[in-house]
């Protein structure tokens, strides 16, 4: 069963000081019930070029620039160096003249910062003052969580159910004269598949509005795939009618979280992300981020890495991705009842397991993750979602390229065994109660007690069932907004203090 995340009594601080020695191998400890990010056996979240001179040399950027302050760059001028040789770096390979940028903390961040723009440009420049944001089915939650924070309505549009990338036509027809913005991904986290970003972005263009694409995963892998002599659509800032763009540098960059840009095509729209404030007695303020106050320490580590591997070293990195998907697809596409979704881009692969009767079956899905873990693999389970089939998602990276074979041999192994299971269903008791639950009127009390007899938190602090199946089934029944307030209150129950 993995750790108890729950403080006890050595959370309290110290009367005196505890010794370096003492304190690096308490953190030691803790990381060991963590999922390893080395070694090609954690198939989401991890991003390892398998390289350790990477790693140490990201370990080593950092401390030089760890203390500095990026708020003000008039007063550390490295920081604007840094960024502009970043930035110019990812605008060189996925921009076109004039394009401009900024560094971030990561993709969401980015994706934040995009809408934020495409909110005030539309505001300023068209008059909407109740805008909406037009989005597939399968763009990433960060957007959602934008339109939140900032106001926008979603709008969501079904993808295509057989190859799960967003239809343009579709796309076309639900923008409105309220439309601030419209997505497209390259790829899809949840699939790993191409949207067909050049008819989004025209089909926004012909009614004035803007285009992001979404190439956090994509976009500092795919341009040295093609560079590798892959087959790569175009998507980015060079597509007529793509007006910004957001490209993770912590996932297929090699830097470590959290290291993203989101660049825009020309500088005006860009000035709409800044946020500048005079009107109290401090120093004036301006941000080209959510952050203000923030470390160095990652910007510097980017622009060592990016430095360090270079254009070859990419190239040989997406290369060696190729090679690894080209093993792993096939496999898949081999094995009794697994069915690959869709055609995927190169470095993300999500499958289904099918039953007897040829459908997508869920308790099939998640036994299969709970038996890979125990075999020593993390491979990410994702829900159904709106006719969409339940799934497991890899994703590939250069440390992969030697273990593909075991997986694909464990993976047989495993799924014989999770056919011998008993189903993975939703009890009869906790089906009846949450059919009587509306999220919006239970108490904090209601849901621990709900999360108690779901096996999840409760009073003794119990932490994480050993396996997760039967507690993924539930969720996977449960009504979207009735899903995500039991979700909220389960983290709101693991960081407790």
């Amino acid at each position: 069963m993995p750790a108890d995340p729950k403080s006890d009594e050595s959370a309290a601080l110290p009367s005196a000081g505890r010794p370096t020695g003492e304190l690096l191998a308490a953190l030691r400890e803790l990381r060991a019930a963590d999922a390893p990010t080395r070694g090609g056996r954690t198939f989401a979240y991890v991003y390892d070029p398998g390289l350790p001179e990477v790693d140490e040399l990201a370990a080593a950027a950092y401390r030089e620039f760890a203390t500095v302050n990026g708020l003000d760059p008039t007063v550390f001028p490295s920081v604007a160096r840094l960024e502009n040789d970043v930035v110019g770096a990812v605008a060189a390979v996925l921009g076109a003249p004039g394009a401009q940028g900024t560094f971030t903390s990561g993709g969401t961040e980015s994706i934040l910062l995009a809408v934020k723009t495409a909110r005030d440009h539309a505001r300023a420049v068209r008059g909407v003052t109740a805008p909406q944001l037009v989005l597939p089915s399968t763009a990433h939650a960060a957007f959602h969580k934008a339109a939140h924070y900032l106001g926008l309505e979603p709008v969501v549009v079904p993808v295509d159910p057989v190859t799960f990338r967003a239809l343009a036509a579709d796309m076309a027809a639900a923008v409105t004269d309220r439309t601030a913005l419209v997505v497209a991904s390259a790829p899809s986290y949840a699939h790993g598949v191409m949207d067909p970003v050049a008819e989004i972005a025209a089909a926004a263009s012909e009614r004035g509005v803007l285009c992001h694409v979404d190439a956090c995963i994509g976009g500092w892998f795919l341009p040295f795939l093609a560079r590798a002599g892959h087959a790569v659509a175009p998507f980015g800032l060079a597509v007529p009618g793509v007006t910004s763009l957001s490209v993770d540098l912590h996932k297929y960059g090699y830097a470590d979280k959290g290291a993203s840009v989101v660049l825009y095509r020309d500088a005006e729209l860009r000035r709409h992300q800044y946020f500048a404030h005079a009107g109290w007695p401090g120093y004036p303020v301006v941000n080209p981020t959510v952050q203000g106050t923030k470390s160095g320490g990652l910007l510097a580590q980017a622009w060592a890495v990016l430095r360090h591997l270079g254009e070859d070293g990419y190239t040989d990195l997406a290369r060696q991705i190729a090679d690894a998907a080209a093993e792993l697809v096939p496999g898949l596409r081999a094995a009794e009842g697994v069915r690959v979704l869709g055609e995927p881009a190169g470095s993300l692969v999500a499958f289904t397991v099918t039953g007897p009767g040829g459908e997508p079956d869920l308790s099939l899905v998640l036994h299969l993750a709970d038996e890979m873990r125990e075999r020593g693999w993390y491979l990410q389970p994702q829900l159904s979602f709106d006719g969409l089939p339940p799934n497991l998602h890899l994703t590939l990276t250069p440390a992969t390229v030697d273990r593909v074979g075991a997986l694909l041999a464990d993976l047989t192994d495993a799924l014989s065994a999770a056919r011998t299971l008993e189903p993975a269903v939703v009890d009869p008791g906790l089906a009846e109660l949450a059919a009587g639950l509306d999220p919006d009127t239970l108490s904090p009390e209601d849901v621990a007690g709900f999360l108690a007899f779901a096996g999840l938190g409760g009073e003794g602090g119990q932490g994480l069932p050993a396996r997760m199946a039967p507690v993924l089934a539930l969720l996977d029944a449960l009504p979207p907004r009735l899903k995500e307030r039991l979700l909220a209150e389960f983290i709101g129950s693991v960081f407790r203090v």
